[in-house]
């Protein structure tokens, strides 16, 4: 996990999972599905609990806790175990894309300084997460998820972003289901 570890197994934290080089690999819906359904699956099979999220074009952002004996690290690592194998077999074959080449050579320069890898790196190592503590810290990760796809100009109101929990918490039609927070009511959050 990098130099960054969670102590609070059972905290709610603000997570981020980057793509290596920053590549923009989630602007092909293909690859963003995988997310969804793998987040989808840790919520059913792995008790995360998930609170908020946005998957941009090159990087993902949650707010997630577990009550789950092994501790949101071990969700963690199979997730992006899971993930990175899914999307880089989807790149393999994806005929559609165009990158193919070019990408699948960065992931592999990215393994080479990695020694858990042997031949591909898609994430980074390092999750920087940053426990919630507070309604304040809360409040700001929330808006900072949602309005993420509003500062880099992709749309102009929050909740017009698929890939967000912020339609969840619009009221608004949502492609992945999450449990709503409310900061200032429910900081012992059971």
């Amino acid at each position: 996990m990098g130099g960054h570890k969670i102590v609070n197994q059972d905290g709610m934290h603000f997570l981020t999972f980057t793509v290596v080089g920053w590549v923009d690999v989630f602007t092909r819906q293909i690859y963003r599905d995988i997310i969804i359904n793998s987040l989808i699956y840790c919520i059913e099979q792995k008790e995360l609990r998930l609170f908020a999220y946005v998957i941009m074009s090159n990087h993902i952002h949650l707010i997630a806790k577990t009550d789950a004996e092994n501790g949101l690290s071990a969700i963690i690592r199979d997730f992006k175990k899971y993930t990175a194998k899914q999307i880089i077999k989807a790149i393999q074959i994806n005929r559609q894309e165009s990158r193919k080449e070019w990408i699948l050579r960065l992931f592999k320069y990215y393994a080479k300084y990695n020694k858990n890898n042997t031949t591909y790196q898609f994430w980074k190592q390092d999750n920087r997460p940053i426990e919630l503590i507070s309604a304040k810290w809360i409040q700001q990760k929330l808006d900072y998820i949602h309005n993420n796809p509003v500062v880099t100009g992709t749309v102009i109101y929050p909740e017009e972003y698929l890939y967000s929990s912020a339609k969840n918490y619009a009221s608004k039609e949502y492609i992945l289901e999450v449990e709503i927070l409310n900061p200032h009511t429910m900081l012992g959050f059971q």
